[in-house]
């Protein structure tokens, strides 16, 4: 789910010269197997077992074609809207990133779905405003994920500790694990470099990280500065791993090279795949507010659309293939497959400390907390990404850091308000 960033439009380009398919101008044809392109290359087994569910459901199967690099992945996918080459089904992300290719007329409506499914209580209507623009609804819920710590069990009971309920308790943590030659944290400085900022500031002020994504308050603002030294701090302490590390974070978190990882629950996914058990080998713990004061404890909250196209090659099969997507039948065999939750409120989760998060969840126990790669502008994301990558190995930048991604948000919200 970590992936590099690097890669150029022509590399996309070639994959699409190399991979053929239906054009919008080829006749329309009754499909039985749908095309499923989607940023989630490793879980390809899991589509594949979604298939022949759907196949023997609903007559539809699907081709995944996996990618394990988030900006080849896009490429192509904007690439397709001007080519012969364009899937039945991708995935894709919500925010700006959606609203995008939606002002585009690339993507099909799906208002009727959506409205089908909060009758037969398939879908939340919580989660409709992530997949509403222009008061209509586009794409499904791929999947959703809420984000906290996943931690190894066995370096936690080696050193007599527990699960943190505030925020100095989960320092305390990182200060004997520091003690005791083992680094407390995981990050990065590639994609999900802003995964630290995201959750100091949802844990710090979550209105000023609200006002921040919609332009009503600076990268440069007192409470943003604190935060960037907050981070920093912890930085200079030595809680986390070396940020340039490319180890996978599950082999990190599985060998105990840093006891933590904070990550969506779809990293459950990462754990079940490498042969370890939840409760036993490893858990999952919400991230305590960094103050205390705050009415409910800010949780970072995704949604990934799965999505088809308004040009699509069968309407009728790609409308029907999501439909079905949302059913309880659906997700809760690709809830159960992957040990993750899941988007119908209907479905059951087996892992206990990600089922007891998602109940609380939904009954209203947290503030859920957009999280910033769909909530931040794409304009202003790309700089941020770049920004925090730097900022991670060269903490003494936050300063400039934050100008620069400034300016990126002075002129994106010039012509956005």
């Amino acid at each position: 789910m970590f992936r590099s960033r690097v890669v150029t439009l022509g590399v996309a380009a070639l994959v699409l010269t190399a991979c053929g398919g239906n054009g919008a101008d080829a006749p329309r044809e009754k499909k039985t197997e749908l095309t499923l392109y989607n940023d989630k290359g490793a879980w390809t087994k899991y589509f594949d077992e979604m298939s022949a569910l759907s196949k023997q459901s609903v007559g539809l199967s699907i081709k995944p074609t996996g990618y394990t690099d988030s900006a080849q992945y896009q490429a192509f996918i904007k690439a397709s809207f001007r080519t012969d080459v364009k899937p039945d089904l991708f995935t894709w992300q919500t925010g700006g990133m959606l609203e995008q290719i939606v002002k585009q007329k690339q993507v099909a409506d799906t208002s009727a779905i959506w409205q089908e499914a909060i009758k037969n209580g398939d879908l939340s209507k919580d989660l409709m405003p992530y997949y509403t623009i222009g008061g209509k609804q586009y794409c499904v819920p791929m999947n959703v994920a809420y984000w906290g710590m996943f931690y190894n069990k066995k370096i936690f009971a080696k050193h007599g500790l527990k699960p943190p309920e505030t925020w100095d308790d989960l320092i305390e943590v990182a200060d004997t694990l520091k003690q005791n030659g083992v680094k407390a944290f995981y990050h990065t400085s590639v994609l999900f470099s802003f995964v630290w900022f995201e959750q100091l500031l949802a844990g710090t002020d979550p209105d000023l990280y609200d006002r921040l994504s919609t332009g009503k308050a600076k990268y440069t603002d007192p409470g943003v500065v604190q935060v960037m030294e907050k981070w920093k701090q912890l930085i200079d302490a030595g809680y986390f791993i070396n940020p340039g590390d490319k180890t996978d974070p599950g082999d990190v978190l599985k060998n105990g090279k840093a006891a933590m990882v904070s990550s969506g629950s779809w990293f459950n996914t990462s754990m079940t795949q490498r042969n370890l058990k939840a409760g036993e080998d490893y858990d999952f713990f919400v991230i305590p507010n960094v103050n205390p004061a705050l009415p409910k404890t800010s949780m970072i909250f995704e949604s990934g659309p799965l999505c088809s196209l308004t040009e699509a090659a069968d309407p009728d099969a790609s409308t029907k293939y999501l439909k079905w997507w949302t059913t309880a039948e659906a997700q809760k065999k690709w809830a159960t497959s992957r040990g993750d939750v899941s988007a119908n409120p209907k479905v059951e989760i087996d892992d206990k400390a990600l089922g007891a998060v998602t109940k609380d969840a939904g009954n209203g126990k947290y503030r859920l907390v957009n999280r910033y790669f769909e909530a931040t502008p794409p304009p202003v994301l790309t700089a941020a990404l770049d920004g925090f990558s730097k900022f991670v190995t060269e903490p003494g930048s936050y300063k400039e850091v934050l100008e620069t991604i400034q300016q990126a948000a002075d002129e994106y919200w010039s012509t956005h308000q």
